[in-house]
């Protein structure tokens, strides 16, 4: 378990789901601070946490030696480009901004930041993410494992060794929520059409997303195989999957994710500027 300070810069929906997470697992709520410009979102966080409200950066910077920024893209550079960290050199910097790569963060903060690059999912809201971490060569073992911990507490968190992977990433789960939403308003909607009343046919499209998600990570199999163990030669599945096929489904998927792909290649080279 975690035994530091951890502060937030920014406290959104992201930081909101981080700090209940990380409450959840067991850390003290008054070893976590945050400082944000809303002070209806500072005394909503502290009345629902008890974590400790922070006038502003320097003073969080001062009390922790773990820092969460957490702000939006756009505002990033302004936002680290004022922090002072020159009289404190042993505290780590985790980025959840999406676009945002860790030599731009370090042009801006110094090159000698410890720097790990997280890229979580909106499922994270319901502790249930899925997070990739990068970690620059200013960061310690012992400061990746803090890192880890950190987001582990709202769902899956995994290493990547080649900062470029993380485009990959952000077109996969970072942007995947959507693309499920869309197979599952699709499912809802084909099932009305096909005669359900709006209500069944929702409830029963999410639930079998959710059903098949479960399946996928507790039995030991690809989802490869496990579409095929629910695939009789001749059946109702057989025929879906048929049209899927002839539609060049897969291709599609990959058609999107690596436009998906390509644009957050675009914001980053934007937004480090």
């Amino acid at each position: 378990m975690l035994n530091k300070n951890i502060g937030f810069i920014g406290g959104g929906n992201m930081a909101r789901s981080l700090i209940g997470g990380l409450i959840s697992s067991g850390i003290k709520p008054d070893s976590i601070y945050v400082s944000d410009i809303n002070a209806d979102t500072l005394s909503t966080l502290t009345t629902d946490f008890a974590v400790q409200a922070c006038e502003n950066n320097r003073q969080l910077l001062e009390n922790c030696s773990i820092i969460v920024l957490s702000v939006k893209p756009q505002v990033m550079k302004d936002v680290v480009a004022a922090l002072d960290i020159s009289y404190k050199t042993d505290v780590m910097f985790i980025t959840i901004a999406a676009g945002i790569r860790v030599e731009s963060i370090q042009s801006w903060l110094g090159q000698d930041a410890a720097i790990v690059r997280a890229m979580p999912n909106t499922p994270a809201l319901v502790q249930t993410g899925a997070t990739a971490l990068y970690a620059n060569g200013k960061t310690t073992e012992e400061q990746k494992d803090d890192a880890e911990s950190i987001l582990r507490a709202v769902g899956l968190a995994l290493w990547v060794d080649d900062e470029s992977q993380m485009d990959a990433v952000t077109a996969l789960s970072g942007s995947g929520p959507a693309y499920l939403f869309l197979v599952m308003e699709a499912m809802e909607e084909a099932g009305i059409q096909l005669g359900l009343p709006q209500e069944t046919a929702r409830l029963l499209a999410i639930q079998t997303a959710f059903g098949a998600a479960k399946l996928a990570l507790e039995i030991e199999e690809s989802p490869a195989m496990l579409r095929e163990r629910v695939t009789s030669p001749g059946g109702t599945t057989e025929q879906a999957l048929q049209v899927f096929s002839d539609s060049e489904l897969k291709g599609i998927f990959n058609k999107a994710m690596t436009a998906a792909r390509n644009r957050a290649i675009d914001l980053a080279n934007e937004l480090g500027k």
